[in-house]
Parts: C-alpha cells; sequence; structure tokens
C-alpha cells in the first residue's frame, strides 16, 4: 500500500508540474478539424514530460479498453494468491458471448488455463474471454482495485454494485483519455500491482492482434503496449510507445461517430491513423519510416 500511495503522489506531481506542449497541442486541434463525432485525446511525453491535450477529462466509453483494468483485478489475485496463472478453468457454453471470438467456438466441458484466457482477452479482445475473467475476477473487485490506485472516474460498469445508470449511459466501462494514459503508464513503469505483474501485462499487452489502426503508424520494430476498442458508434486506442528518443503515451477516443461502417477507411480509424503518425514523426523528427507500400491487403482484419 505504502509503494502504491508513494507511485500515486509522484504520478500527482509529476501532473502538477506537466508543461503543456503548445506546438504539438495546435497541431491535434487542427487534425480533428472537420471529424464528424466526439474526439478526446490526452498524450504525455514520458521523458521531457510535456502533454497535449484535447477533452482529455471528458468521459467516455471505454468498450473493450476496460480489459486493461479487468487484466489488473487479475493479476492482483493471483500476486495475492487467490488465483493461479496456470490454474485450469473449465468452459461452460453459459459462458458464450455470441461474436466471432476463439473461446466461443470451445465445447462445454473443455479445459484451458487462467493464463490462455487472459492472453485472449488482451490481445484478441476475446470478449467471450473478457467476461469470463471478469465474473472470476469480480466487478467489484475490479473497481476497488482502480479506487485504491488513485483513479477517480475509471470503472466497470458490467454487474457493478450501484453502477446501473452509468451502464445505461457508457456500457461495459467508463474512463477518460487522461486515465487510460495513466494506467498504461502504470504499467510501463512497472507500478501496477508488482513489478513482477506489470511484466506479464506488459508481455500480454505487446502482443496485439488489431494492430491496423495506431499501430500500423509506428515502425514494426518498436515496442509498444496497447489496447483498443469499437463500437458502431465509437473507435479508441491507447498506445505507449517505446520511442529511440522517448517513451510517449497517448490515448485517442472517439464517440456519437457519423460514420459507423466496419471499414478500413472509416472516418475514425483514419483519424487514429493520423494523430498516431503525427505523434510518431513528432517525437522522432529524424525517422524516415512509413508503412510499406502494398501494407493495406494485409492489414484487413475487419
Amino acid at each position: 500500500m505504502r509503494h502504491t500511495l508513494l507511485a500515486l503522489m509522484l504520478f500527482i506531481t509529476s501532473v502538477a508540474f506537466a508543461q503543456t506542449d503548445t506546438k504539438l497541442n495546435a497541431m491535434l486541434q487542427d487534425a480533428v478539424k472537420g471529424f464528424n463525432g466526439q474526439v478526446g485525446i490526452y498524450v504525455h511525453n514520458l521523458k521531457s514530460g510535456k502533454t497535449a491535450a484535447l477533452n482529455a477529462d471528458t468521459l467516455f466509453p471505454t468498450a473493450s479498453m476496460i480489459k486493461v483494468s479487468i487484466q489488473c483485478g487479475l493479476m492482483d489475485k493471483i500476486e495475492k494468491g487467490l488465483i493461479n496463472y496456470n490454474q485450469k478453468l473449465v468452459y461452460r457454453d453459459s459462458l458464450l458471448y455470441k461474436g466471432e471470438d476463439i473461446l466461443g467456438s470451445f465445447k462445454d466441458g473443455d479445459t484451458i488455463e487462467v493464463s490462455k484466457v487472459a492472453l485472449l482477452m488482451i490481445t484478441m479482445s476475446d470478449n467471450t474471454a473478457s467476461l469470463w475473467l471478469q465474473k472470476l475476477v469480480g466487478t467489484d473487485y475490479i473497481n476497488n482495485w482502480l479506487d485504491v490506485n488513485g483513479f477517480k472516474v475509471m470503472r466497470d460498469n458490467s454487474r457493478a454494485t450501484g453502477r446501473d445508470a452509468m451502464h445505461a449511459r457508457y456500457g461495459w466501462g467508463v474512463t477518460t483519455p487522461f486515465e487510460m494514459c495513466r494506467l498504461f503508464t502504470m504499467i510501463a513503469n512497472e507500478e501496477a500491482v508488482s513489478p513482477a505483474a506489470s511484466e506479464r501485462m506488459i508481455r500480454n499487452m505487446g502482443r496485439i492482434f488489431w494492430d491496423n489502426t495506431a499501430l500500423s503508424q509506428i515502425p514494426p520494430y518498436i515496442h509498444t503496449i496497447s489496447k483498443q476498442g469499437a463500437l458502431d458508434d465509437y473507435r479508441s486506442e491507447t498506445v505507449l510507445v517505446n520511442g529511440p528518443h522517448g517513451d510517449y503515451v497517448f490515448s485517442i477516443i472517439t464517440n456519437h461517430n457519423k460514420d459507423q461502417r466496419w471499414t478500413q477507411d472509416n472516418e475514425a480509424d483514419e483519424l487514429i491513423r493520423k494523430v498516431s503518425a503525427l505523434l510518431w514523426h513528432y517525437f522522432e523528427p529524424k525517422s524516415d519510416w512509413k508503412p510499406a507500400a502494398g501494407i493495406d491487403k494485409f492489414m484487413k482484419d475487419e
């Protein structure tokens, strides 16, 4: 607890003295002009401490980004010996979340380790896996972990005590771009649950299958941790980049989007790519990397 409180105090202190990158702020404002929807962005250069923000403290749905919080709750229970990372779970048909998830193809009575369910939740964003782990950990337990670690608004609303109104308004979870970046920074700094648990989460979050938006604008040889969220009228992504000249983290969340197509060229995904590319070249101005010609045919993951 003392370690957590110290980390929180240091983070709050760093935020209090963070300087706004006015040039980057102006570039982001220009990038979102004309977007047909609501946009929130937070960027933090972890080396210089400078930040840029657009609606960074506005409440947004999380969609699948809440799975990072579920992962933290799971790791906390593992750290405390309440769950084993390699323990066997028995799949039941009642767990199925209809869709195209890998875990949803299991047969009733099949077994799988917690570790593999966690990997599917983060890497593939498997909803059946996510709801299974949420049930195993407990939504109130996840939200208590967030509260104890200083998150003011980020919460899991699904099957949570006293959060029916928030669930009706925001769906599975609620957050801000700022708090998404704060969570990713805690994990990257090995301050989430424990250094060992954080390392495990970093490995999982560095294997994202859905790499056709923000990640597509960052060189494949650069290490990142990330998580996306997507609904018909909502697209989001949070990424922490281990850049050659300093790490940076950003979260971009779009909501109430007019363009609700599930295609590579929908307006929100194009905006996320645009912002990601802008940030990469802003923080790595000497980089001449760009996506390879013909890469589009290898990025059709929808």
